[in-house]
């Protein structure tokens, strides 16, 4: 018994000093792969004119999860009339939240951190189901990745970055 209790001992310590170092180094996600907490500067001033997000590639979102450690993504974005969206691509048959842990996270909580450049905001995203604002954001999506394989649009959420 003493001895199973000191093995649960020492992975616990183990785990808590995984997660200080995480917590440190920040995990960023990569491409298709998850991360952690997003580093960078915390620009505290509210944003009226998201444009200057059309210059990057891609975004990095950190969500809250509900075992309390942040799960973040990269993922496409595009500024329509100075608002910035962000998408979800699901595919056939899976129905939204599910299918993405970051859009289970947004569902539940839809407080999150965007990282654009080495700028950190903390936001909220609305879940938009606007038919017309769907179709204009994913045209500038096409316009911005030509690479991109746009699903149809039934199988994609939107999602309008507030604050």
């Amino acid at each position: 018994m003493k001895t199973a209790l000191k093995i649960a001992g020492v992975i616990a310590a183990c785990l808590i000093l995984l997660l200080v170092a995480l917590r440190i180094t920040g995990f960023a996600p990569r491409e298709r792969t998850p991360g952690l907490w997003l580093k960078g500067n915390l620009v505290t001033t509210p944003v009226t004119d998201w444009s200057f997000a059309n210059q990057v590639s891609s975004v990095e979102i950190q969500t809250r999860t509900w075992y309390l450690i942040p799960h973040s993504v990269m993922i496409y974005c595009a500024v329509y009339n100075g608002q910035l969206y962000v998408d979800s691509f699901y595919p056939p048959g899976v129905e939204y939240p599910h299918g993405r842990s970051w859009n289970e996270n947004v569902a539940r909580d839809p407080r999150v951190r965007i990282k654009i450049g080495n700028n950190l905001y903390d936001v909220a995203l609305s879940h938009d189901t606007d038919p017309s604002d769907k179709t204009a954001v994913l045209q500038l999506v096409a316009k911005k990745y030509p690479q991109l394989k746009i699903p149809p649009e039934s199988q994609v959420q939107l999602f309008r970055v507030i604050g």
